[in-house]
């Protein structure tokens, strides 16, 4: 007899939530607000849609099936089972956070605060999540899921990260980073910058579509169910020993960048998670690409 569907419900703390544990008490927290002209109220009122948005969430899941909470702090120690159903519920970038972690589970998003959220990836509403968990175990439901690409990158030390939107490698203070960059195509280059950014169509509305705007690329950005990626490097410096030819371009489904180390240490996290990221030395490289693992999110 096989195990009934276990949804795992995926959130994170409120804004107040974080104000209380700080400061220990609501009065102090709303000291502290008072003083920089703003108002604790506000941050109540959202973090009561918040909790609203995911007891009823909850409420939904039917009564024979399994259900667990977890909280974003707690994914990276979280053990997501292949049959699970993801139910996140907040914002875009907690789907984000959330992707790394999952092998092909169905996901669902729902807006915990609508017309506050962009809503690309979070594009359900809390009254639509029953009739949403019943079609994810549904025949079919291959059909209703959208396979967004993610990007990964791999050190020669088999160090290996994942990200839904882009991955960034540089100096961890942002400042100049110093590496070889080989590209699909061309020469490899010496180069000295702020940092390379590889993204997905995901990412495309985001940190690279910045690079990309600044620039005024002619770059066709990928889509974000497109087997490809587009990279920039930011605010490359030319110099005698370093150049700025290669500092834009696109990926195809099986190519890959190529970063060698030529600093003390630089650093490659991704969807702007710096906390978890990998740590990088003298010499050593980094392969950056689409990667195998997608995103399966229930449309």
């Amino acid at each position: 007899m096989s195990l009934a569907p276990r949804v795992v419900l995926v959130h994170r703390r409120t804004e107040y939530e974080e104000l209380i544990a700080h400061h220990g008490t609501r009065g102090q927290a709303e000291f502290f607000l008072a003083r920089r002209g703003r108002s604790l109220a506000e941050a109540e009122q959202r973090h009561h849609l918040a909790r609203g948005a995911l007891a009823e969430v909850s409420a939904a899941v039917p009564l024979d099936w399994r259900q667990t909470r977890v909280e974003r702090s707690d994914l990276d120690r979280f053990l997501f089972g292949p049959e699970d159903l993801v139910v996140v519920v907040g914002q875009d970038g907690l789907v984000a956070n959330t992707a790394k972690y999952l092998a092909g589970q169905p996901v669902i998003g729902v807006d915990a605060e609508p017309g506050r959220n962009a809503g690309v990836l979070v594009r359900h509403r809390p009254t639509q999540a029953g009739p949403l968990l019943r079609a994810a175990v549904a025949p079919g439901v291959e059909r209703r899921l959208e396979l967004r690409t993610m990007v990964e990158a791999v050190a020669d030390d088999t160090q290996r990260l994942l990200a839904l939107n882009e991955i960034y490698l540089g100096q961890p203070g942002h400042q100049t980073a110093r590496y070889r960059l080989a590209a699909p195509g061309g020469e490899t280059e010496s180069q000295a910058s702020s940092g390379v950014l590889v993204g997905t169509g995901t990412g495309a509305t985001g940190w690279c579509r910045s690079a990309w705007l600044q620039r005024s690329s002619r770059l066709e950005l990928p889509s974000p169910t497109a087997p490809g990626l587009s990279w920039f490097v930011r605010e490359a410096w030319p110099s005698p020993v370093t150049g700025t030819s290669r500092v834009e371009g696109l990926l195809g489904a099986e190519q890959q960048l190529s970063l060698t180390v030529e600093s003390e240490r630089l650093v490659a996290f991704g969807d702007g998670i710096e906390a978890d990221a990998l740590q990088l030395t003298w010499g050593q490289t980094v392969q950056v690409g689409p990667a195998a693992q997608r995103l399966h999110l229930l449309v």
